[in-house]
């Protein structure tokens, strides 16, 4: 055994070699930016010329891609490299040579050199620009070197362009460096001219042209600031987190996202970007809308996901209130918003500017006003979609207003015959007005309703009649007043109707969330949570929506093709969401022409599932749906984070049994191995110490000579025993069952005891049906065997034993019975716990001390029960049963 254990263990190299393997699979790739301000400052070169010292020390270099410039040094340092190959894509007939991250993937080197962060992927890649490509290799635990300027910063983009006057559409999310080391590689602004100026960057036509707009003197000195002061920003950042950790003193910041005024936000988003990053906070992006139902992300909140900003949507038609609340309730340090410049007097009159409203409610805040010069002087600039006429008037809604207020003057008539007095007229129509509000959508229509109540009222039924002209002293006042009230009220009238609609439109969320948990407690694999979830998420969208779980992504060739979303090619989109962490499919940058959005559902940092909604050109994926989705993720992160914990509970309750069986087997055996082999050796000795001087006689002699072949024989029978558990399956202590008929067991059971009982006597009753138990019968087999010995050790061989099988609808009956003295209440009650609790053994050689523990772990493989106790006319009965119906494993 010894020997077998030293060749069985690992040898350390090996074991080591396997732990750095398994953490390099799960650590991600480090990212060094070569960073400069303009091209020809060197990036390329300097890329490479580190990439052969990273080579010279033993590293696995691999250049991915390097932009093909025609300058001999850098072309030299590129050929002692070896080169990936590219992929070619066709568009328009020009044949476009791409980076190619799946063969980066395949070959997956050490480090490899991708040139141009800020490139666009041809149509037809996977994804939209370079640095998802770069993303999927750090994801990978590649180590990548690449070359970007400061031009193409996010954050940098607005200075950028009113310093040079150039508008740069490509562009690097700020949050793609956080993590990044950066390289400055720099030189002076004369020297990068003197290149220019000799070819060494561009030909001479675009050297020309690039001098003559973007590498003038001036540009390329603010530049070059920027660029030191970005590095600068971003050494500092860890350094200030680490200082804020320790000091307990943080800002938090946050941006108003005003849809309204879109390049206004624009600049406030990369204002506060580049604020956080110098000060190394937190910040959040702050959009309000009063209907997201409609409503798709916005560039504003693509733009502040790119910064690094933390996007919040809220619903709600009250913007000072929400943001004072929200405030307070995140604990913001620092409030940016924009502060339009050439705003109208008028309108500052009639509604005062939001910046005074909050300075006022939250004084603690400090604001920030980033100032904006607006092209229009009135606030009717909007780059939000407007509502066309079709969406404001419908017919309805018309002659719902119109019916309303032909019935509001019809009872008034009534009113002025039975003269109930003009201010009950005007209460009248004010009532309709309330009820135009409640049953037409949007304020149009109560507005409207308003005005022409109080014309109504002064055509019907002021003096002069028939007639707008008014006479009566005091009507004009009250004319105007009640327009004043009908319109308030039906103003407030939608505004309830608005907060109506959206505690209902929350209480259906929140009964859907409360059904699915019920649903998820009843629920006992993650499979049937998927499908549960995806159940429910399809009759709410009125959309395909599916949940893919881990086997199914990992073995994507045998998934069964059910409709579109459920093809080949679909679940590699799913895969790649799996294993990436990121949303890809229709409506983003990866997998752009997938059929469905995939979601994924992450706990932890670790990926539990991946949701796909079915696109639909009539129905789009609005901010509302995401929303929603994003709230089911985390009820379903939840639910299967349960699940795998309670599975995790069961496995160790079972391993913790397992390892209790184990230990009372090994008491039993060497309880039992200890008596029968005792009595071996003192009989052998007795034998061998056998001389002339004290003869033995040969009575004496033959029954030592039986005594040890007895003991032998009840070792061999002991040995099969133990064989017999190494039919059971270790992992899941389960048997491989197969119909048996009872008879031929209980039969094969019997032939087996009398072969070594000879003088027994056997008592049999069996059904008369024939009966097929599904089982293992060398197992029952055993049982019935130990059964029946340890009935005739504790009786004697001339006291009949009684085996009888009796079966019901589910299950199948065994009884061994004996007539002997019986057993005791703490024998009953210990029988089957081994020898943990007794100082004498309920049976050692005389009552297979071993056999009866290997019976009791056969019956709990094949999902029976076993019982003892005593028979009411004398004797121990032992009793087992065993279902008729096949259990499902697990």
């Amino acid at each position: 055994m010894e020997r077998q254990v030293e060749e069985e263990r690992l040898d350390p190299e090996q074991l080591l070699a396997k732990w750095k393997k398994n953490e390099q699979s799960l650590r991600s790739g480090r990212l060094k930016v070569f960073f400069g301000y303009a091209a020809g400052v060197g990036k390329t070169y300097a890329m490479l010329k580190e990439a052969h010292e990273q080579q010279a020390e033993g590293k696995n270099v691999l250049i991915g891609y390097v932009e093909p410039h025609a300058r001999p040094e850098t072309q030299t340092l590129v050929n002692g490299l070896p080169t990936l190959s590219t992929k070619t894509y066709e568009y328009k007939g020009i044949q476009i040579n791409e980076f190619d991250v799946d063969a980066a993937l395949k070959e997956k080197p050490d480090i490899i050199l991708v040139d141009e962060l800020a490139h666009t992927n041809a149509i037809g890649a996977r994804n939209r620009k370079r640095y998802q490509d770069i993303e999927e290799l750090l994801k990978a635990g590649i180590d990548v070197y690449t070359t970007v300027n400061v031009q193409h910063i996010e954050s940098l983009n607005d200075v950028v362009e009113q310093v040079t006057g150039i508008h740069i559409s490509e562009t690097v999310p700020d949050t793609f460096f956080e993590t990044s080391s950066l390289k400055v590689v720099d030189i002076e602004t004369d020297e990068l001219l003197d290149r220019l100026k000799q070819g060494k960057i561009y030909h001479s036509e675009n050297a020309r042209k690039a001098m003559a707009n973007f590498f003038t003197s001036d540009n390329l000195t603010l530049l070059r600031g920027l660029a030191i002061r970005k590095a600068s920003d971003h050494i500092n950042t860890t350094n200030q987190q680490e200082t804020q950790k320790s000091t307990g003193i943080h800002s938090k910041l946050l941006t108003i996202i005003d849809e309204k005024n879109p390049d206004m936000t624009k600049k406030c988003l990369r204002w506060t970007a580049r604020l956080a990053q110098a000060l190394g906070a937190e910040w959040i992006a702050l959009e309000i809308l009063e209907d997201t139902s409609e409503h798709t992300e916005s560039e504003n909140s693509k733009l502040a996901t790119k910064l690094g900003g933390e996007v919040v949507t809220l619903e709600s038609d009250n913007q000072r209130e929400t943001i004072i609340q929200y405030v307070k309730m995140r604990g913001v340090t620092d409030l940016v918003m924009g502060k339009i410049i050439k705003r109208s007097r008028f309108l500052r009159l009639y509604r005062p500017d939001l910046e005074d409203e909050l300075v006022a409610f939250i004084p603690d805040v400090d604001i920030h006003l980033v100032p904006y010069q607006s092209s229009k002087y009135l606030l009717n600039k909007y780059a939000t979609k407007k509502k066309n006429l079709k969406s404001i008037f419908t017919w309805q809604d018309f002659y719902m207003t119109c019916g309303l207020l032909t019935v509001a003057t019809i009872l008034s008539e009534f009113g002025s015959y039975f003269h109930i007095g003009d201010q009950n007229l005007i209460l009248i129509y004010i009532l309709f007005v309330l009820l135009v509000a409640r049953l037409t959508t949007g304020y149009l229509w109560a507005a409207l309703a308003s005005i022409a109540s109080v014309l109504m009222f002064n055509w019907f039924f002021v003096e002069p009649l028939y007639s707008l002209t008014v006479y009566k002293q005091g009507y004009p006042v009250t004319l105007i007043f009640m327009l004043l009230v009908a319109l308030l009220v039906s103003n407030l009238m939608m505004q309830i109707k608005k907060q109506a609609f959206y505690a209902m439109k929350r209480e259906h969320q929140l009964e859907i969330l409360y059904e699915l948990n019920k649903k998820y407690l009843v629920t006992h694999d993650q499979k049937e949570i998927l499908a549960t979830t995806a159940e429910y998420l399809s009759n709410m969208l009125d959309r395909e929506v599916v949940l893919y779980g881990e086997e199914e992504l990992k073995n994507p060739t045998g998934a069964p093709i059910k409709g579109p979303l459920r093809s080949l090619e679909e679940l590699a989109v799913a895969n790649w969401v799996f294993v990436n962490q990121k949303e890809a499919g229709y409506g983003t940058d990866t997998l752009m022409g997938a059929k469905a959005l995939y979601l994924p559902v992450l706990s932890n940092g670790v990926t539990l599932a991946v949701i796909g909604i079915e696109k639909s050109k009539e129905d789009p994926i609005t901010d509302e749906i995401i929303t929603f989705i994003e709230l089911i993720s985390t009820q379903l992160s939840l639910a299967i984070e349960q699940n795998n914990l309670t599975l995790e509970r069961q496995q160790i309750l079972f391993e913790n049994e397992k390892e209790r069986m184990r230990g009372n087997l090994l008491r039993a055996i060497s309880h039992d191995l200890r008596t029968p082999l005792t009595g071996i050796s003192g009989s052998v000795e007795t034998v061998l110490d056998d001389h002339e001087a004290t003869k033995l006689p040969e009575e004496t002699k033959r029954k030592l000579l039986v005594g040890i072949k007895e003991d032998a024989d009840w070792l061999i029978r002991m040995v099969e025993n133990l064989l017999s558990i190494t039919r059971i399956n270790e992992e899941t202590m389960k048997v491989a069952k197969s119909k048996e008929a009872a008879e031929e067991v209980v039969s094969s059971a019997i032939q087996r005891i009398k072969k070594s009982y000879p003088e027994s006597e056997i008592s049999v009753t069996l059904p008369d049906e024939f009966i097929l138990v599904p089982m293992d019968s060398i197992l029952i087999e055993q049982v019935l065997f130990n059964l029946m010995e340890n009935a005739i050790r504790h009786s004697n061989c001339h006291s009949p034993i009684f085996v009888s099988v009796t079966a019901t609808a589910k299950e199948v009956t065994f009884e061994v019975a004996d007539q002997g003295k019986g057993l005791t209440g703490e024998q009953i009650k210990l029988l089957f716990d081994g020898m943990s609790k007794q100082n004498t053994p309920v049976d050692s050689k005389s009552g297979m001390g071993i056999g009866l523990s290997i019976v009791k772990t056969i019956i709990m493989a094949h999902d029976g029960t076993l019982n003892a106790g005593n028979r009411p006319q004398g004797g121990a009965v032992f009793t087992f049963t065993l279902p008729l119906e096949r259990k499902e494993q697990k």
